[in-house]
């Protein structure tokens, strides 16, 4: 018995041995070459070389904040997240309208760590500040230490600008992406999955907090999960989203959600529904039940307008990730078709396109308008080959990385552009006017007749 234990050590001993050696040794690859390391299925199809993986160095001090970012909480309240280094330093913000330390308020807030593997977390704070005013600059310090940072607002009110960028990643793609971005103002970003693309490389997640920070902690980032944001690991890590859930918590208790991986928001008379791909989706989940309460919710005479999110593209005429969001498609799509949602937009493939207002692989003008935008500046690069011929439901689309615009101007009308940043300043490649299904009076009529067909793309 006692010799069976010893070899059982030994084994369990080896086993540890080569995943710390897969782990530094896939670590080192995505580094140096980004490519190399891919799924099967990523094979199956050509990409663009992306470039190198950016690694951006810590470069303060322990005790100072790191890594802030900023996420809406409520009708007017945020949350400021950053990690430190030093386990003594505090949850607390310091926060004013005045610039240079003269501050009017202060709130204290929790913080977290996680282990991964052999991967120690830093201090991880989270602090929700407010109440706040609509359209007003901040100005804030994490800690009562390091730089002075700031933010604005969104507002109350109509016009009102978002950003939507997807599968981000941290290469010279995704810098040349938030350069872009930063040319012009907005209000609030949006994020369908795919953040750091750390695939299990804890350090990268701290790299990608860091490379965003001049982004994130001047306008709110509201994110949903991607495949990437997964990483589960045999035996060491066998549930997903640790280092998601720790370092990017979501306002979903806010909206009735029991996980952080789906959840809803208003702004400016827009409800946006964060849906979570790899989440349970099927008619007897929380997802599903929670979305029915939540759509059911939206009252469209104050909320005109209402967008979704999620990762996985229900309609999609890429090569790439083809079906892979059709069992959610074919489990939710009615709820949305049935609320009159105006928008969806997804990641996961790497390119963009935009579709007609469809209905169960149909046209039909009282449904969403499709976008896939997963093309903000990943490891894995783009996805180049697209079915032929083109579907009548596609409009545009197009295998370069950019960036992507909503601007909802009043009740009634949206203008969506997408910025291809191949170019040396943002180009709007795409664009179209959007009148709201809430002004559609014929899309509310009881009468209106639904023509299901099965027809694929």
């Amino acid at each position: 018995m006692e010799g069976q234990n010893k070899k059982m050590i030994i084994r369990n001993c080896l086993v540890i041995r080569v995943l710390i050696l897969f782990q530094i040794f896939s670590f080192f690859l995505l580094i140096i070459f980004p490519q190399i390391i891919q799924s099967e299925e990523e094979k199956s199809f050509t990409r663009q070389r992306s470039g190198q993986v950016i690694f951006t160095p810590h470069e303060r001090s322990d005790s100072e904040p790191q890594q802030v970012h900023i996420s809406l909480v409520g009708k007017d309240h945020m949350r400021v997240s950053w990690v430190t280094e030093d386990k003594n330093a505090r949850s607390v913000v310091e926060y004013g309208t005045k610039q240079g330390g003269e501050y009017e308020a202060k709130a204290k807030g929790y913080h977290t760590s996680y282990n991964y593997f052999m991967y120690q977390s830093g201090k991880i704070h989270h602090v929700v500040i407010g109440p706040l005013k609509p359209n007003t600059n901040y100005f804030y310090r994490c800690g009562g230490l390091g730089p002075e940072f700031s933010f604005k607002t969104p507002p109350l009110n109509f016009p009102i600008e978002f950003v939507v960028v997807g599968d981000l990643g941290q290469t010279e793609w995704t810098t040349s992406t938030l350069k872009h971005v930063n040319s012009k103002d907005y209000d609030v970003f949006l994020l369908p999955g795919d953040l750091s693309y750390s695939d299990t490389q804890q350090p990268l997640w701290d790299s990608f907090g860091r490379l965003v920070e001049p982004y994130a902690s001047r306008r709110p980032w509201m994110t949903t999960e991607g495949n990437h944001e997964i990483e589960i690991l045999p035996v060491t890590e066998p549930t997903g989203f640790k280092a998601y859930n720790a370092r990017w918590p979501n306002p979903h208790k806010e909206s009735g959600s029991n996980s952080n991986l789906y959840y809803s928001f208003e702004l400016a008379g827009t409800h946006i529904v964060m849906l979570g791909s790899y989440a349970d989706f099927d008619d007897e989940s929380e997802q599903y039940t929670w979305l029915v309460d939540d759509l059911a919710k939206v009252d469209r005479k104050k909320t005109p307008w209402v967008v979704v999110l999620l990762h996985a593209p229900w309609y999609n005429t890429n090569e790439a990730h083809q079906g892979e969001g059709e069992s959610m498609r074919k489990s939710m799509e009615g709820l949305l078709y049935e609320a009159r949602v105006d928008l969806v937009f997804a990641g996961h493939v790497h390119a963009y396109e935009r579709f007609t207002r469809v209905y169960n692989n149909n046209e039909d003008p009282c449904g969403p308008m499709y976008v896939t935008i997963g093309d903000g500046g990943n490891r894995e690069g783009l996805a180049l080959s697209y079915k032929k011929p083109v579907s009548p439901l596609s409009l545009y689309r197009e295998a370069s990385f950019g960036h992507g615009r909503l601007r909802i101007v009043n009740e009634t009308h949206a203008h969506w552009s997408w910025h291809r940043n191949n170019d040396n300043d943002a180009f709007v490649a795409d664009g179209v006017w959007i009148q709201s299904l809430s002004s559609f009076k014929e899309c509310w009529n009881t009468q209106h007749h639904n023509h299901v067909h099965h027809e694929e793309l």
